[in-house]
């Protein structure tokens, strides 16, 4: 796999301030994907790809991921630079609104990891359709969940109140939630990672 490829996508979207997953971030979730091993991945936010292309790398092209992305823009950019590197037998993206695709989805107990790292004001819906897409032992993996600070501060601005507010909500369900075990990291954004016990 040609490192300098994926260094390109990345170089490209940090150019266009286009948002992809932090260096930091993306190793520690490197390691949760070598330790699990899962052959299947639902991300939810596809922005670029660069995620998505990063978790099959990581995994050897030993995985399936299915990827949501709704911004037009940015799914044609997703779907070029997966077909540029080759995965896309690896990866499947789908131009949707995860808050309607998801609901509809039947593919039950079916993902081995969650990835949720789209619009934070839908995390909580995000989280209950990830539970029941996951398999039991499954791991969902929020990011950006401590949004630059704001959700453990006592921000209450109006411009990102709501989406705050919603990043509040969903640290408390993810921690009070019989069916999760969580840790919530600071690392890059914040990282929430919980492990599903049905």
């Amino acid at each position: 796999m040609n490192k300098q490829e994926i260094e390109n996508i990345k170089q490209k979207a940090l150019e266009e301030h286009i948002p992809i997953i932090m260096d930091d971030t993306l190793d520690v979730i490197a390691k949760y994907l070598k330790e699990i091993e899962p052959k299947r991945i639902l991300e939810i936010g596809t922005a670029v790809g660069y995620s998505a292309i990063n978790f099959v790398n990581e995994l050897e092209e030993d995985v399936y991921v299915k990827t949501i992305e709704r911004n037009d823009k940015r799914y044609e950019e997703a779907i070029k630079n997966i077909n540029s590197i080759g995965y896309s037998k690896f990866i499947d993206v789908v131009h949707a609104d995860a808050t309607e695709y998801l609901p509809n989805l039947n593919e039950d107990n079916s993902y081995d990891v969650v990835f949720i790292d789209a619009a934070k004001g839908q995390y909580l819906k995000f989280l209950e359709n990830g539970i029941r897409l996951a398999k039991d032992g499954a791991i969902i993996i929020a990011d950006n969940v401590l949004f630059k600070g704001r959700v453990l501060s006592d921000y209450n601005e109006h411009k990102h109140r709501t989406a705050v507010n919603r990043l509040r909500s969903y640290l408390e369900i993810i921690n009070s939630d019989k069916r999760l075990k969580s840790t919530v990291m600071n690392i890059g954004d914040g990282i929430a990672v919980s492990v599903i016990k049905k």
